[in-house]
C-alpha cells in the first residue's frame, strides 16, 4: 500500500462548531431523519412481521425458534462482511456508496416481503432485508463523526434514536389501521393488508433517506480517491493493524467486550419480544399496541438520556441502562404471563432502549481514531452483531431443548452480568 494511502488523509477545512447546548444544525437534522426512515422497518419487524410469519407456519411450528435462527443468520452475515467493507469504506467517497448498496437491498427486500405465501421463503426474504438494514446502519453510524463534533455526539445520537422511535409510529399506525380496517374498507383479506404494509414501510424508508443523501459529505478518511486501488489492496493489512491497535488500547477493548455482551441483551429483547409474547398466547392486538406505546415512551427517554450523559457522563448512563435491562430480563422470565404484564415490559424497555443504543454509538465515536471510523465501526458491528448471534441462538436453542421460552429469556441475564464486570473495570478515556 502506498505511503499516502496508508496515512491519514488531510481533512476538509473545519467549519465553526456549535456548542454542545446549541440547537441542532440543518446537517445534523438531515442525518437524524434516516433514523426516522429505517426505524419504521425496525418497528414493523418487531411488532408485525413475527406475527405474520407465525400465521404462515404450521400449527405445531415454533416461531421463537424459527425467528431466533433467522435473526442469527442475518447477524452472522453482517458480522463477517462489515470489518472488510468498513475498512474499504474509509477511502474518500466510498462510505456513501456502501451505504447506498445496503440501503437499496434493504428497501427492495422490505417491499418484496409481500410476495412469499409460505413461511420459509418469507423468512429468507426477511433475512435479506435485515442484512440490508443492518449493513446500512453500520455506515450510517460512522457518518456521525462526519456530521458533528465530539461534544455534540451524545445529543445528536440521542435525538436520532428519539425521533426514530416517534417518527416510525406514523407509518406504523397507518399500517395497523390498514391491517384491522382494510378488510372492511377494501374487501381485502387480513393477509393481503399485511402484505401491503411492507410496501408502505419501504416507501417511508426511501422518503426519509433522501435528506441524508443530499447533505452528507465524508470529512474523515484515510485515503483519497486517487489511492483507492492501493487502499483496497491494503485492507487486510489495515485490519490487522487496527486489531493490534485495539488490543493495545485497554479502555477501548474493555468497552468493546462489555458492549459485546450488553448489546446482545438489548438486541435479543427487541427482536424476540413479540415472538415470545405470541408463544405465551398473548393477543396479537395487545402485543402491537404495547409496542406502539414503547415507541412513544422511548422518544423522550432517549433524548433525556443524552442530556443526562452531558451531566453525569456517557459511561455512567450506559451502566445504569445495563442494570435496568437486567431487571427487565428477570421480570420477563419470571412474571410475564399476561397482556398487562407485557405492557409493563414494553414501557420499561422503552425507557432504556434508545438511551443505551444512542450513548453506545456516541461513546464509541469519541474514543476511536476519526480517520479510521468506518474500519472501527466495522469492528463495532462485529461485536454487536456477533453478540446478537449468540443471544438469539441461545434463546432459540434453549427454548427448543427445554420447551420453555422463559428459560431462554432468563439466559440473557448472564450476558448482562459479564458486561457489568467489564464496564466496572474499564477506565473511561473521556473523563480526566
Amino acid at each position: 500500500m502506498s505511503q499516502n494511502a496508508a496515512m491519514p488523509t488531510p481533512q476538509a477545512a473545519a467549519t465553526a462548531t456549535p456548542s454542545a447546548t446549541a440547537k441542532l444544525t440543518p446537517r445534523e437534522k438531515k442525518w437524524i431523519v434516516y433514523d426516522v426512515g429505517n426505524s419504521a422497518f425496525v418497528l414493523l419487524s418487531t411488532a408485525v412481521v413475527p406475527i405474520y410469519a407465525k400465521s404462515l407456519m404450521p400449527a405445531d411450528g415454533n416461531i421463537v425458534s424459527a425467528w431466533g435462527y433467522a435473526q442469527t443468520i442475518a447477524s452472522l452475515v453482517i458480522a463477517l462482511l462489515m470489518p472488510l467493507l468498513g475498512s474499504i469504506a474509509d477511502v474518500q467517497g466510498m462510505k456513501i456508496r456502501f451505504f447506498l448498496g445496503f440501503f437499496g437491498t434493504g428497501v427492495v427486500t422490505c417491499a418484496a416481503l409481500a410476495l412469499p405465501l409460505t413461511w420459509l421463503p418469507f423468512l429468507i426474504v426477511y433475512v435479506l432485508a435485515t442484512i440490508g438494514l443492518n449493513g446500512s446502519l453500520t455506515f450510517y453510524d460512522s457518518m456521525l463523526i462526519d456530521t458533528t463534533s465530539n461534544e455534540r455526539m451524545d445529543k445528536v445520537s440521542s435525538h436520532g434514536y428519539g425521533w426514530g422511535y416517534v417518527g416510525s409510529t406514523i407509518p406504523f399506525i397507518a399500517c395497523i389501521a390498514l391491517i384491522f380496517g382494510g378488510p372492511a374498507l377494501f374487501g381485502w383479506s387480513t393477509a393481503a393488508c399485511t402484505r401491503a404494509t411492507f410496501v408502505i414501510t419501504a416507501a417511508w424508508w426511501v422518503a426519509f433517506t433522501i435528506p441524508l443523501l443530499t447533505s452528507y459529505r465524508q470529512v474523515h478518511y484515510r485515503a483519497t480517491r486517487d489511492h483507492t486501488r492501493e487502499a483496497v489492496r491494503g485492507t487486510f493489512a489495515e485490519l490487522g493493524g487496527t486489531l493490534r491497535k485495539l488490543v493495545r488500547n485497554k479502555p477501548l477493548w474493555m468497552f468493546m467486550v462489555a458492549f459485546f455482551f450488553y448489546i446482545d441483551a438489548v438486541n435479543t429483547v427487541i427482536s424476540m419480544s413479540t415472538s415470545y409474547g405470541t408463544e405465551l398466547g398473548i393477543d396479537s392486538t395487545q402485543l402491537v399496541v404495547a409496542l406502539l406505546v414503547t415507541q412513544f415512551v422511548a422518544f423522550p427517554c432517549a433524548i433525556l438520556y443524552g442530556r443526562l450523559a452531558g451531566r453525569f457522563g456517557c459511561k455512567p448512563m450506559i451502566v445504569a441502562a445495563v442494570i435496568a435491562y437486567m431487571c427487565i430480563v428477570f421480570f420477563a422470565a419470571f412474571f410475564l404471563r399476561s397482556a398487562v404484564q407485557f405492557w409493563i415490559l414494553a414501557i420499561l424497555v422503552g425507557m432504556f432502549q434508545g438511551g443505551i443504543q444512542a450513548l453506545s454509538r456516541s461513546y464509541y465515536g469519541k474514543i476511536i481514531p476519526k480517520e479510521h471510523a468506518n474500519e472501527y465501526y466495522g469492528l463495532y458491528d462485529i461485536f454487536g452483531k456477533t453478540a446478537s448471534i449468540i443471544g438469539t441462538f441461545l434463546v432459540a436453542t434453549t427454548t427448543s431443548i427445554t420447551g420453555n421460552a422463559s428459560l431462554g429469556v432468563l439466559s440473557i441475564a448472564i450476558l448482562l452480568a459479564v458486561a457489568l464486570i467489564f464496564l466496572t473495570l474499564q477506565k473511561d478515556p473521556t473523563r480526566n
